[in-house]
């Protein structure tokens, strides 16, 4: 894990951290005293043992992280001014000193309490995101006022901030995870397009990252506009490439024939998979699956191949559910190449696994080419 996410909370989203680890890491005694020190310093009147007595309530334990944050939030309702504005007046001058996931619940109070005033939300979510985060709370707002908040959105992502443009990217995600979906957007992605186009070229990978993984959502649902916005963006630049390929993946994972194009992967009748053998027909879950097999180039030049495989998982319901894994592209010469790989079957929080029949494909830029099967136990 990189030693700085710790001090951005949405990194976190990104997968550095499981969630259930989360929940021990934020929202502590110590950073929530820290927190009411903060708002203490810009609101005199602030009454922090009534806040304390509001938020460590009987079902504080109980919350997973994102129900502590919202109760973090509402117990602010109680303890800050009743108008809206005065309140994310104060809320602006502490965020510089409220720090990790406990940040997040500023932009969560504007999304609880902000949806009727527009203005001040908007303005109090730009500031926020510059320490934190505000690209879950934004949402509401895209939904009740489209046209205005995507005119704003396009404006930040010419800030000169590398948070606020990767906030004008990340909060308009149509499948953004853990947060609320937007339909409109997964029917017509066309006004997310202005704002990626401002960034495609961005000098900050962190924004860059949000631009493809933007694209990525939306190749999900408009795979054909995603893919042709790929090919008229594809050679401006080195970092625009990099965000194309890495929009791509979902497409080239399930074996899209323009992605596959675009990056140089072709036919594949000259390529064959020999010899695919497991080195256990019955595996237990906890244990590596070893397989190899054999590449075989029966080209005269060399050629650009992508190898996958793709495990068919027993689920709870008896039916199969497929997922590919990356082993590796590159310019092949003509020969045989030989490949011992392992996959671990260790439940995880992402993955349960269930006894029963599994297969295993070797897939070649995007083309089956060799399948066997083994039981899991």
């Amino acid at each position: 894990m990189k030693s700085d996410t710790l001090t951005r909370s949405n990194h976190y989203w990104e997968g550095y951290l499981m969630p259930e680890k989360l929940k021990n890491l934020f929202f502590t005694k110590e950073s929530v005293n820290k927190f009411a020190d903060s708002l203490s310093k810009f609101h005199p009147e602030f009454n922090k043992d009534k806040f304390n007595d509001l938020v460590y309530s009987d079902e504080w334990e109980e919350h997973e992280l994102k129900q502590k944050m919202r109760h973090v939030s509402i117990a602010l309702k109680e303890v800050l001014p009743v108008g809206f504005k005065e309140a994310c007046n104060i809320l602006k001058k502490a965020a510089p000193e409220i720090k990790g996931f406990e940040a997040m619940s500023l932009p969560d109070y504007v999304e609880i309490y902000g949806l009727g005033d527009p203005d001040t939300s908007l303005n109090a979510l730009y500031e926020f995101t510059k320490f934190s985060s505000s690209e879950f709370a934004i949402r509401p707002f895209i939904i009740k006022y489209s046209a205005k908040v995507m005119e704003k959105m396009t404006e930040w992502s010419k800030d000169p901030n590398t948070n606020v443009r990767r906030f004008s990217s990340e909060g308009c995600r149509p499948r953004l995870p853990w947060a609320m979906a937007l339909p409109e957007f997964k029917k017509d992605p066309a006004p997310i397009i202005p704002i990626l186009k401002n960034l495609k070229d961005d000098e900050s990978e962190f924004v860059r990252r949000s631009v493809a993984n933007n694209l990525n959502d939306i190749s999900k649902d408009n795979p054909d506009k995603m893919i042709d916005l790929c090919y008229k963006w594809y050679g401006d630049s080195d970092r625009t490439d990099w965000i194309i390929k890495h929009a791509c993946r979902t497409l080239l994972k399930a074996g899209d024939k323009r992605a596959m194009k675009l990056f140089g992967y072709g036919e594949t009748k000259n390529i064959h998979i020999n010899n695919l053998h497991f080195d256990k027909s019955t595996i237990t879950i906890g244990d590596y699956l070893h397989f190899l097999f054999d590449l075989d180039l029966k080209e005269k030049n060399s050629v650009k191949i992508r190898i996958e495989y793709r495990i068919d998982f027993k689920k709870a319901n008896g039916k199969l559910s497929g997922k590919v894994f990356k082993i590796t592209e590159n310019n092949f010469k003509p020969g045989i190449r030989k490949y011992n790989k392992k996959h671990l079957f260790a439940d995880m929080s992402t993955r349960k696994h269930y006894q029963g029949e599994h297969f295993l494909t070797i897939i070649i830029n995007g083309v089956e080419k060799a399948s066997g099967r083994f039981e899991l136990k």
